[in-house]
């Protein structure tokens, strides 16, 4: 495996298709009125997702938006990671992204696109 790894240069393509994942990311929610923080290195990246990106205050945990994140992201055919509970324990939605290794800049754009109809929808079925 570590061979195919090198052979393949797969860790320049990591730090390559990493460096687009963040360009496209922060097109996509760095003005977005509920995204508190977008974070992540190569091809693990998050967003935060909060109620008011001023004072970065989370949503309320009973409406479980990281989940319903992730609902709208799979029934769009897009896999992400939900996590909750980032600020204290209990408040506090991130969804994290971590694409393969072959991914290819035409597969970041559509992560990208299907995460951003996943947030919308989301955020749309809680009334924001």
């Amino acid at each position: 495996m570590q061979r195919i790894i090198d052979d393949e240069h797969l860790l320049d393509q990591v730090k390559a298709r990493g460096v687009l994942l963040e360009r496209r990311l922060t097109e996509r929610f760095g003005n977005h009125r509920h995204v508190g923080d977008i974070r992540g290195r190569g091809l693990f990246w998050a967003i935060e997702l909060v109620a008011d990106r001023g004072g970065r205050t989370p949503f309320d945990p009973a409406l479980k938006l990281n989940q319903k994140i992730k609902t709208a992201a799979f029934a769009g055919g897009l896999g992400c990671y939900p996590g909750g509970g980032t600020v204290d324990g209990k408040s506090g939605d991130h969804v994290l992204l971590a694409p393969p290794y072959i991914a290819t800049p035409e597969d970041i754009d559509e992560i990208v696109d299907r995460l951003g109809h996943a947030v919308d929808s989301a955020l749309k079925s809680i009334g924001h």
